[in-house]
């Protein structure tokens, strides 16, 4: 299945380095395999024990057109030996670097790559990706992804059943395997519980404190953990907007997963999740192709007044998203929002709604189309 950022990979590796990261499993390498199967190359992945050790003494195949080098940040010293590798590689040959976990950190850990990369973020399949490669209507897509979820397997599946035997395997495995990377094996089953724990807590303003006395843990150790979670693709943070950015950081964030099929609770939770990974990609998208400095926040005021979502740039609101799975009704919140908030677009998205409409200064969308008009 062809993705939506193959082409701009494709076109961005003629100019630089490329960093490729995401969720496990969202297709980095079948999006590597098929450029390589395009362009030829090679690739090597740095769990598999053969191929670390070619990488460790740098054995590749030096006239190979495309070098793939995959899990490369478990390495010690990875960006040093990168910076080496990068600038010691024959000029024509394009490099594409993969992985599960956040290596996008480098950007706040020093220079040593800056200007030898472009950075993309491979995100599970949305509305908009699943009509273009499948030609199905916005609704019938916004149907399967909540049913399956985004992620390319289950997403794919032939029935429900294989979806969710896929989805067991991938949260146990994710848990088991790849937190050990960040963490201590003894803290394996607290940050599993923990995980499952935040399955029933989406949307809604997350208490570390009150998590950490149902675990009988510190909240500095329950912040490790969702650093660790969020380290690894499995949830996203979505912070309460405010100018002053150390302030917002401080208060209690919104937890989402990836993997929409991981929420537990009732379909407007589901439908909730699903448009945030939906404008996360939407934002990202922006950020990673067209330089545009866009965040993802949700509004939420002392007297209890909230917004969903709100999308900004350059630190200024520029829309408004409420979800409802039927009710039509304008949001008390969004209009009062709406109002405060101008020349900010205020959007009700509503899952069941047959047609969109305006009402004052909020627009009633039918969810699927919102979803499909999407940058990504």
């Amino acid at each position: 299945m062809k993705r939506y950022l193959d082409d701009r990979v494709r076109a961005d590796l003629a100019q630089k380095m490329v960093f490729l990261t995401g969720p496990r499993q969202v297709g980095k390498t079948t999006l590597s395999r098929q450029l390589i199967a395009q362009l030829g190359g090679q690739y090597l992945n740095y769990d598999v024990p053969a191929d670390r050790a070619m990488i460790l003494k740098q054995r590749w195949n030096a006239l190979t057109p495309l070098l793939v080098l995959d899990e490369i940040h478990k390495m010690p010293d990875w960006k040093v030996w990168l910076k080496g590798v990068v600038d010691g590689k024959p000029r024509a040959q394009q490099l594409l670097v993969t992985g599960s976990a956040r290596m996008d950190t480098f950007r706040h850990s020093g220079e040593s790559l800056a200007g030898r990369f472009f950075g993309l973020r491979l995100h599970p399949i949305s509305v908009r990706e699943w009509c273009e490669q499948t030609r199905s209507t916005p609704e019938e897509a916004l149907a399967h992804l909540l049913e399956r979820g985004g992620f390319p397997e289950p997403c794919l599946a032939p029935d429900n059943e294989q979806a969710e035997r896929w989805r067991r395997q991938y949260f146990d495995g994710l848990v088991r395997n790849d937190v050990l990377e960040f963490s201590r094996i003894q803290e394996v089953n607290a940050i599993r519980l923990f995980a499952q724990l935040l399955r029933a807590r989406v949307g809604s303003p997350l208490s570390l404190a009150s998590i950490a006395r149902d675990l009988a843990v510190s909240p500095a150790t329950l912040k490790k953990y969702l650093d660790i979670l969020e380290a690894l693709y499995i949830v996203f943070v979505v912070r309460p907007f405010h100018h002053n950015i150390a302030r917002a950081t401080l208060q209690s964030p919104k937890i989402y997963f990836y993997d929409t099929g991981l929420v537990e609770g009732d379909e407007g939770l589901r439908f909730e999740n699903l448009v945030a990974t939906a404008l996360l990609k939407h934002v990202q998208w922006q950020h990673d192709v067209q330089g545009k400095e866009v965040g993802l926040h949700y509004i939420r005021t002392k007297d209890g007044a909230e917004v969903d979502f709100a999308l900004s740039e350059k630190n200024e609101i520029t829309q408004l998203v409420e979800c409802k799975v039927a009710d039509e009704k304008p949001h008390r919140a969004l209009r009062r929002f709406a109002i405060e908030k101008m020349p900010a677009q205020a959007v009700q998205l509503v899952r069941d709604a047959r047609h969109s409409y305006s009402l004052g200064e909020i627009q009633i969308a039918v969810a699927a189309d919102f979803l499909n008009g999407l940058a990504a």
